[in-house]
């Protein structure tokens, strides 16, 4: 099922603006005594005593190329404006974005980046490798409900959801309950299947309107192009470096001379 942006997102065009009235939402529209004990002052804004919250942005990378993994990030910002330069990667030259890197990395107070195989992309298609990839950054920021097996590329992870709240998990009543203080803010028009839908609000062109959303677009762009980079030093030939595994010309003539590799997708091989 595919979704509309929330009307409460209407006219907003800002990453701030649009992280703000995710916020806004999240604390208005989250259930009420979740903690057994107040939030300490060092919590994640936006969260208070009575209604605790964190907005979750997730966005991928990799859903179209011919090669390499479909990568994900979940991302936790420390304050709306942590970074105001923050916006879609795509609108992003490499550079800028490799400029931004560490910088995004201390604007937020947690994430995790983590990834689904070429295998995995294969065997189950694109969407579900996709959903599997957001599901394992979740899980690796401790989202309670989802076990899912290690990625093949290790996770990335910094901090928690539980650093987020500034409390430990331990004291949520009951733990699930961890579910009904995330709002996940997901790039694009579909819910993470195997994810509470509830707790997801899915925003067309979200990594330009949501900062937490852009935060993870560009950690998972730069965390999948220097793979890429990787898989250019072992597999010369196909212009992994500069085309990220798209199918540009100079991909299709590698192909074309010297072959598939391990890395390509075999459920996307292109006619030759």
């Amino acid at each position: 099922m595919k979704f509309k942006p929330p009307s409460f997102l209407d006219g907003i065009e800002s990453p701030v603006d649009g992280e703000k009235a995710m916020r806004k939402y999240a604390r208005e529209n989250r259930p009420l005594d979740l903690f057994s004990a107040p939030v300490p002052e060092n919590a994640a804004e936006g969260s208070d005593a009575s209604n605790p919250v964190i907005v979750v942005g997730i966005d991928e990378v990799g859903r179209g190329p011919l090669a390499g993994p479909v990568v994900a990030c979940a991302a936790v910002l420390k304050s709306p404006d942590a970074l105001l330069t923050l916006n879609d990667s795509k609108k992003l030259t490499r550079a800028k974005r490799e400029a931004m890197f560490e910088n995004v990395k201390e604007a937020c107070v947690c994430y995790a980046i983590a990834s689904a195989s070429v295998e995995e992309i294969d065997r189950m298609n694109i969407l579900e490798a996709d959903f599997l990839a957001m599901r394992r950054a979740l899980q690796s920021l401790g989202m309670p409900g989802i076990n899912e097996s290690a990625p093949e590329i290790p996770v990335e992870v910094k901090g928690s959801f539980a650093d987020a709240l500034g409390a430990p998990l331990s004291s949520l009543v009951p733990p699930l309950s961890l579910q009904n203080s995330l709002l996940i803010a997901v790039d694009g028009n579909l819910k993470i299947r195997g994810v509470p839908p509830e707790s997801q609000i899915p925003v067309v062109k979200g990594d330009g309107r949501i900062a937490s959303i852009s935060a993870a677009s560009i950690l998972a762009k730069v965390f999948r192009d220097r793979y890429m980079d990787k898989l250019a030093e072992k597999y010369p030939g196909y212009g992994f470096e500069v085309n990220a595994g798209y199918g540009t010309k100079f991909h299709l003539d590698g192909i074309r001379k010297l072959g598939f590799t391990p890395e390509h997708r075999k459920s996307f091989h292109p006619k030759l």
